[in-house]
């Protein structure tokens, strides 16, 4: 399995779903199963089916998560040094060329982006198209709409 890059928020982010998952979402279904169970005829009882299906939700994502945490690596953007070059982790100021339009973003792994927070996964186009990009440089991104060209306005690594 390959690597999988986080930021260390990221991380700690995943590290508390699987212990949630663990101590409060798998023993509370465990009971609901045994509630279910206790109403009789389990063929005919959509609570129990119910409670069955999340049972197997919770255990899918356990191990998916366990598998994510162990093939992962954890990288913090404030101990980079990439000579202002745009890499995992860090932030960028862009000014789209058409609009003037602002914005931040920060490169995060795919599972801890969140666009309404400004965080865009690395396998999106805008950041494919940002990687190796300094302050000044012009990237070019296919979006559904057309091509958007951003000029990079700084770069930092927090």
């Amino acid at each position: 399995m390959a690597t999988i890059p986080l930021t260390r928020r990221g991380f700690e982010k995943l590290k508390e779903e699987l212990h949630q998952l663990k101590t409060v979402e798998r023993h509370a279904v465990i009971q609901a199963i045994a509630e279910a169970r206790a109403q009789g005829d389990l063929s005919e009882n959509a609570e129990y089916e119910a409670a069955k299906d999340k049972q197997g939700f919770i255990e899918g994502r356990i191990l998916e998560l366990e598998g994510k945490l162990a093939a992962c690596q954890v990288i913090d953007p404030a101990e980079l040094d990439a000579g202002g070059r745009i890499v995992f982790g860090a932030t960028v100021d862009l000014e789209e060329e058409a609009s003037g339009a602002q914005v931040t973003y920060q490169i995060v792994g795919d599972d801890e982006a969140d666009l309404k927070l400004g965080l865009i996964s690395i396998s999106s186009p805008i950041a494919r198209a940002l990687i190796g990009k300094e302050s000044g440089d012009v990237a070019d991104v296919q979006a559904p709409g057309g091509v958007k060209s951003y000029e990079v306005v700084d770069v930092r690594y927090v």
